[in-house]
């Protein structure tokens, strides 16, 4: 950030009064400027023992396989965001959504909010940013091709209490180190 959206100065990074980290403050207004991270919403879509999943047509991770998500807009809760994004990519609608796992990203500053979800008569078309969307059993998710750490993380979690008829609170930090290796703690 270089100018405060409040009045057009120039902002420098400093500790604010009361503060105990580096913000973005505006020595002309004085507005402090935040900086938080973005919230994503998401969900697993399942129809009749199988899960939704959508192939990307936008960077980043052209190509690749991934649940509905996206980030939050201002003015809507995460279960109407996760709603909204399996609608945007998937052309599906998702009912009965229920949080499912909680994945703080620090790297990037994201936080994942994945809900559970029942698809509508298993119907799903490809949205503007997907390529295509399949209905996958288990045994046929393409693990190789996932998108992301956090939905790779999110499904296998999802089979295992599958597995075990009862579904938890899952939460967990997903970082990755300065060679790109991807770390997963579980809480």
């Amino acid at each position: 950030m270089k100018f405060c959206s409040q009045c057009g100065a120039p902002v420098t990074l400093r500790i604010p009064p009361g503060d105990n980290l580096p913000r973005h403050v505006c020595a002309t207004c004085g507005s402090v400027h935040y900086q938080n991270p973005k919230v994503v919403a998401g969900c697993i879509p399942e129809w009749r023992g199988q899960i939704l999943l959508c192939r990307r047509s936008i960077e980043p991770r052209y190509g690749l396989w991934t649940l509905p998500a996206g980030f939050m807009e201002n003015n809507e809760s995460t279960v109407q965001a996760a709603a909204r994004e399996a609608l945007e990519e998937a052309n599906a609608v998702v009912e009965n959504l229920s949080l499912y796992a909680v994945y703080s990203l620090t790297h990037i500053s994201q936080v994942y909010m994945m809900f559970r979800g029942d698809l509508q008569e298993g119907q799903a078309s490809a949205g503007h940013e997907s390529l295509e969307v399949r209905l996958f059993a288990e045994q046929d998710i393409p693990w190789q091709d996932m998108a992301f750490p956090v939905i790779g993380e999110t499904l296998r979690r999802y089979y295992e209490e599958r597995r075990n008829g009862r579904y938890t609170l899952q939460m967990g930090d997903i970082t990755r180190d300065a060679s790109g290796q991807v770390f997963i703690h579980r809480y």
